[in-house]
């Protein structure tokens, strides 16, 4: 009898990837962002990455990061964290984790208190001194949602076509 393989990926790894990798989807030019929602017993539940929202075309509206407010993508984008909420079509999310490349702002900070996820994992937190941050953790913390970084490991992950 064979013994099973040893170098198999964690559930974190996996959870990571994936939202790594729905991050690719995003034709945003500076910024791509995934997520992935998990439940409990680590069944993916929903994905999202950041972009416009459905019916409002990628080449209509404005990539811009700064100008006028109306020729921004901010008034236009869904965030990647909102979009895999909004995607969900099974019911409750309660209890759920969220694996995301980026740590949410303050208004995906609210929608995922509001939607019941538990447990944020996050592999960047490169604005983590805005107000936005700083305000997702304040309201993070109140609400018990935890929170923790991915830990990278050096394990290289190749996908081959």
């Amino acid at each position: 009898m064979s013994e099973k393989r040893l170098d198999y990926i964690s559930w974190d790894e996996y959870f990571m990837g994936v939202a790594m990798l729905s991050a690719m989807r995003s034709k945003d030019p500076n910024t791509q962002v995934g997520a992935c929602i998990v439940s409990s017993d680590n069944k993916i539940l929903s994905m999202g990455y950041n972009g416009f929202p459905s019916g409002c075309s990628d080449d209509d509206f404005p990539w811009a990061r700064e100008g006028e407010p109306l020729d921004c993508k901010y008034l236009y984008s869904t965030h990647s964290e909102l979009n895999a909420i909004l995607n969900y079509r099974g019911g409750s999310l309660e209890g759920a984790k969220l694996y995301v490349s980026l740590f949410p702002c303050n208004e995906c900070a609210k929608a995922i208190i509001q939607s019941g996820i538990k447990t944020v994992v996050y592999a960047s937190d490169k604005y983590a001194d805005t107000p936005s941050v700083i305000a997702s953790k304040r309201m993070f913390d109140s609400a018990g949602v935890t929170y923790k970084q991915y830990r990278h490991t050096d394990r290289e992950i190749c996908l081959i076509v």
